[in-house]
């Protein structure tokens, strides 16, 4: 079983847009995993049944019970998050605040405040329209932990794919260099990156990159919108022959993938013959690469 990774640098180069079409192309021999927990959106394109939901724990967080506080203040002036204001004389745990380090539990004279693990989410494995299963999941608002959560979307997946025999594990990254791209891409075969000829794509493709090249993961590219500035779609193929990355495909600017995504179909779906020809093409060489 081969893990292949797809991120960016940063968002809005059409990376799940790219990722939802190979996982249509991989059909029954791919487990999809979407691990950009922090703004999931494959299920808008994969068209997600019968799911099996399970709660995500996660990092603690204070509470105090007012009964047993005698508002000495200790847990307050030891906080360095200032999590611990007084609100109507009686101190509160504010939760978007509290780190969870458990100082104020420790320094309470009266063992009024306790840590309790948090529910941060949810993971989900559910049948998609492609006649496979899909490892997603849904963080709470305002929650941290995200990494984890990718961490356990991703060996969840695995396993799935692992159990049932199958070919691929293909993920959609988060954009970026956070933890959750960190997690997404620990144990990958292959990394595929998704760019755009702009200022900014090219900076944040090679910000990305140096991430990648730590693990010492093989890469290949897409430039997506590959005819809207000619001489970025240049400086983009230098740094790929200077870094050895091979080039996978370039996709022309087209308005069909947003009428795609406004019907929940995929671009390969909606454009067989167009963009979804280069898709197909693509889907081949990075079977290969991986």
């Amino acid at each position: 079983m081969k893990e292949i990774v797809v991120i960016s640098g940063k968002g809005g180069t059409g990376k799940t847009s790219v990722t939802a079409s190979l996982a249509y192309l991989g059909g029954n021999d791919v487990i999809v995993a979407d691990c950009d927990v922090d703004a999931a959106d494959m299920h808008l394109l994969m068209k997600p049944i019968n799911e099996k939901r399970e709660a995500f724990f996660s990092g603690v967080l204070a509470k105090i019970a007012q009964g047993k506080c005698i508002k000495c203040g200790k847990c307050a002036e030891i906080c360095r998050w200032e999590a611990i204001p007084v609100i109507n004389a009686n101190y509160k745990i504010q939760p978007l605040d509290c780190e969870g380090c458990g100082y104020c539990a420790l320094v309470c004279p009266t063992q009024a405040i306790s840590m309790s693990e948090q529910n941060v989410g949810d993971w989900i494995i559910s049948d998609v329209k492609t006649d496979t299963q899909m490892v997603h999941a849904r963080l709470g608002i305002g929650a941290e932990n995200s990494g984890k959560l990718v961490a356990k979307v991703k060996n969840e997946a695995k396993a799935l794919a692992d159990k049932l025999g199958k070919d691929f594990v293909l993920v959609d990254g988060s954009p970026g260099i956070g933890c959750p791209v960190v997690s997404s891409l620990s144990g990958a075969n292959l990394v595929v990156l998704v760019t755009e000829p702009s200022v900014s794509g090219i900076h944040d493709v090679k910000r990305v990159y140096e991430l990648v090249k730590k693990f010492g993961i093989k890469a290949g590219c897409i430039i997506n919108k590959a005819d809207i500035n000619f001489d970025k779609v240049k400086e983009i193929h230098r740094f790929l022959e200077a870094e050895d990355i091979q080039l996978i495909a370039e996709i022309p600017y087209d308005e069909n993938f947003t009428k795609a995504m406004t019907m929940g179909k995929t671009i390969v779906e909606f454009d067989p013959d167009g963009i979804g020809e280069i898709l197909k093409n693509s889907w081949e060489i990075i079977k290969e690469l991986a």
